[in-house]
């Protein structure tokens, strides 16, 4: 027999949220701002909007524990969700639907509204059993995230009102897994887009200077293509290394010349690339250096983006909110995997402020639909998901 989840109060409480359209670009937070400062109300927790760009709100609902002195938990989510082509999607993706199976459609139901509501329903359970924590919580709603969180995330971490909130510990978004085991994000690789000008000698097409900007074009395409080469063979290799283990390096924009019978005087490559946790940074810009000087006169490179290089969180014992987390996940026989983060999240730039982060979504059996057409998640995964968190924010709220 088929179960009832739409009237589950938590599966509706999510679709609510769900059918809020948050997407990139030029995203209107204010539905997001009211639906939040509803739960806020309604479980009695403290509200606060920070908003440090204007139209770009940060959400923080906190409940304050029994040892206020101590320092706090904060579990993180971003309000955004990136474009949909709807013609693509079985049903409106931001309808929340809820077939037969019990699957809810919508973006955003993997990437990222489902956590931030298991947090929410996480601590109505937890309010309800009359528990109360040591350490105060604060549930952080971001904006932006999934275009960098340059105006949420990372200037968040560095104002005196985050200092305030004075958090020890964050939780943040993982990843769904198609099989058993609940991925834990430790770490994430550092974002280099590299724009790399060639100059070269313009002139007709129809001969063949010396010094053109295709010959250097040329050549450092082939550098770097054959980093890339290196990189997928060492993960082609080692079965037990996933994407976030090697540096990938991706072509993805040529821009220039004028017309087809004009040798251009100036043509430029983009790279995305994504560095292993284990590069050298200054050892790689160098080179790259290198390279644009081998491959001859005028030839440059400017970033787009340059993340520095960021500790990992300690997954050991070492670190007592690991400890925490891990002995809680194996009371509930969760087979945990941990991995560096393949793209990037705001972890980063908590970790950055020196605070240990753990990027974590409880999407176990679930195939990964993020950005993708038709993302649903599992009405059955995220009550399960509810549960998970019930017992994971206890364990680290109480370190």
């Amino acid at each position: 027999m088929a179960i009832d989840y739409k009237n589950n109060p938590a599966v509706a409480n999510f679709v609510e949220y769900l059918k809020i359209p948050s997407v990139q670009p030029n995203v209107n937070y204010d539905e997001c701002v009211n639906f939040l400062k509803k739960q806020a109300k309604q479980l009695d927790l403290l509200f606060k909007v920070y908003e440090l760009v204007p139209k770009k709100p940060i959400v923080v609902l906190t409940w304050p524990g029994k040892k206020p002195s101590m320092k706090s938990i904060l579990l993180n989510s971003h309000m955004d969700v990136v474009p949909v082509f709807e013609e693509s999607w079985t049903y409106p993706p931001f309808s929340g639907h809820v077939d037969k199976e019990g699957k809810i459609y919508a973006r955003g139901s993997q990437d990222m509204k489902c956590v931030g509501i298991q947090y929410i329903e996480a601590v109505r359970k937890l309010k309800q059993q009359g528990v109360t924590l040591k350490r105060t919580l604060h549930l952080s709603f971001v904006p932006d995230e999934e275009i960098g969180g340059v105006d949420g995330m990372e200037k968040f971490v560095h104002t005196a009102e985050f200092k305030a909130l004075n958090v020890d510990f964050a939780l943040d978004e993982g990843m769904a897994n198609p099989d058993e085991e609940f991925i834990v994000f430790y770490g994430e690789r550092s974002i280099w887009q590299i724009h790399v000008h060639c100059l070269g000698q313009p002139g007709h097409a129809s001969l063949l200077f010396p010094n053109t900007a295709g010959e250097k074009l040329r050549y450092i395409i082939n550098k770097f293509m054959g980093l890339r080469d290196e990189q997928k063979k060492i993960l082609d290799n080692n079965p037990k290394l996933t994407i976030g283990d090697v540096t990938s390096v991706n072509l993805t924009q040529i821009r220039g010349g004028v017309q087809s019978n004009v040798i251009p005087e100036k043509l430029t490559v983009v790279f995305d690339c994504r560095l292993a946790v284990t590069v050298n940074h200054e050892e790689f810009e160098n080179r790259i250096k290198q390279w644009c000087k081998e491959a001859g006169d005028g030839v440059s490179y400017e970033f787009e983006q340059k993340n520095p290089a960021v500790e990992c969180t300690k997954v050991d014992d070492t670190n007592p909110f690991w400890k925490a987390f891990k002995s809680a996940a194996d009371e509930m026989q969760l087979k945990l995997e941990c991995r560096i983060f393949p793209g990037g999240t705001d972890s980063r730039y908590v970790r950055e402020v020196g605070i240990p982060a753990i990027g974590f979504s409880p999407m176990n059996h679930t195939p990964v639909l993020l950005h993708d057409h038709d993302e649903f998640l599992g009405a059955d995964v995220f009550l399960k998901g509810i549960d998970i968190y019930v017992k994971l924010i206890t364990a680290v709220a109480n370190v």
